[in-house]
């Protein structure tokens, strides 16, 4: 079974450790409760916006940019599919879980998006 979550205040704390791709998730406190993360399943990145910006608007109207208008709307999230438990309280759980966590570049802020049992 999967839930997703789209509460725009379901923001987490984690905590990362630095591999050599970079840091990588390693604790995330959510509900309370701190989540280890067991293994990295997967990481995948989606681009932002990128069609919004002023550069393509000027494509699609025909108007003219000014360099110093120039934006682009890149809202790029990082996202990370681990299996996490809640530690020692996870013998008294269904055991590890898989969440999706997804870092929002642009506020610079953690989520859970997605839960799978």
């Amino acid at each position: 079974m999967s839930r997703r979550f789209s509460d725009p205040h379901s923001h987490i704390e984690v905590r990362t450790r630095v591999q050599a791709a970079g840091p990588v998730p390693d604790q995330f406190l959510w509900r309370n409760r701190v989540y280890v993360v067991r293994e990295v399943l997967a990481r995948w990145t989606e681009s932002g916006s990128w069609w919004r910006g002023t550069a393509m608007s000027a494509v699609v109207t025909g108007d003219e940019i000014a360099s110093t208008t120039l934006t682009v709307d890149d809202r790029a999230t990082q996202w990370w599919r681990v299996e996490a438990d809640s530690g020692r309280l996870a013998a008294l759980s269904a055991g590890p879980g898989v969440y999706d966590l997804c870092f929002t570049e642009s506020s610079a802020t953690w989520s859970v998006k997605r839960v799978m049992d």
